[in-house]
């Protein structure tokens, strides 16, 4: 992307703008280009206030629609600026770096460069396409979690609000004989995630345009792995359906609640049957893994 750029930027504390950043890349369509949030003071101890959200378009949407996405959140009105004459998204991917979670090196292809030699299962995941990144600790979390559920060889995985897709690859790097299927309300996002498992070699995971589990994939269960990184709402929501399609001993990972949200969501989960087995640990975005 190069010329104009708009650049719409939110000041406040870090779990509201952690929130804004999942929602205006996984909620909001079309999603932001790019998004970065990082520290207003970088010399100063990470903490919950002092942090700034700044979010990239091409061409900015209907304010309607970004104020819709964030509607709930605790934020002032966002500064508004028009950059020139360079290319802001790329440099704002530029910075994000490899991520190292769990078994896995998460790179965009302006890093390949840095990931050669590195020990860890590479999955190539452009920045600005989707959410799933990596750099979202959502994400992040998620992978570490299916780190530590490597041995239990799955036969049949659901990747539910797949997003980029990047859950789905991890599985498929972990298990290669598993049969994986991935769904997502957003056909956008179902095409990103298709080409992104293109772009990592990968051929025969199958996606669905489609709002949680419908009929067509749920015949293809039960699934011994039930993956979503979703929201708090949708996934309390989504909790009989998950009970129903998992296999028997299977296990399920549970990602996009707040710390806040977490009580809420172990009880919609208890009521459908399941119950936590394991947690990985963040002060503001905690994975949950049950079963």
């Amino acid at each position: 992307m190069s010329g104009e750029t708009e650049r719409l930027a939110w000041r406040g504390d870090r779990a509201n703008l952690q929130q804004a950043e999942l929602r205006l890349t996984e909620v909001m369509f079309p999603p932001a280009d790019a998004v970065s949030l990082i520290k207003e003071d970088p010399t100063e101890e990470d903490g919950e206030s002092g942090w700034v959200l700044q979010a990239y378009f091409e061409t900015l949407p209907d304010m309607a629609v970004v104020n819709s996405a964030l509607d709930g959140l605790a934020l002032d009105a966002p500064e508004r600026e028009t950059l020139e004459d360079r290319d802001w998204v790329a440099e704002a991917l530029e910075g994000l770096g490899v991520v190292e979670a769990g078994a896995f090196l998460l790179y965009g292809s302006h890093d390949a460069d840095k990931v050669e030699g590195r020990e860890g299962l590479p999955l190539l995941v452009e920045a600005n396409r989707a959410f799933g990144t990596g750099h979202h600790p959502t994400t992040s979390g998620c992978l570490v979690a299916l780190t530590g559920l490597r041995d239990l060889a799955p036969e049949k995985v659901l990747d539910v609000g797949t997003g980029s897709g990047v859950l789905a690859m991890a599985a498929r790097r972990l298990w290669e004989t598993a049969d994986i299927l991935g769904t997502d309300i957003d056909a956008p996002s179902v095409a990103i995630a298709l080409e992104n498992a293109h772009d990592n070699g990968i051929e025969d995971i199958r996606y669905f345009e489609a709002a949680g589990i419908p009929e067509e994939v749920a015949e293809d269960g039960p699934f011994d792995l039930i993956l979503a990184n979703i929201l708090a709402e949708p996934l309390m929501m989504l909790a009989p359906d998950i009970a129903a399609n998992l296999s028997e001993n299977g296990r399920v990972v549970l990602a996009g609640l707040l710390a806040r949200q977490e009580e809420g969501v172990i009880d919609a989960y208890k009521a459908a049957g399941l119950n936590v087995i394991t947690r990985v640990e963040d002060a503001t975005w905690p994975v949950l893994v049950v079963g």
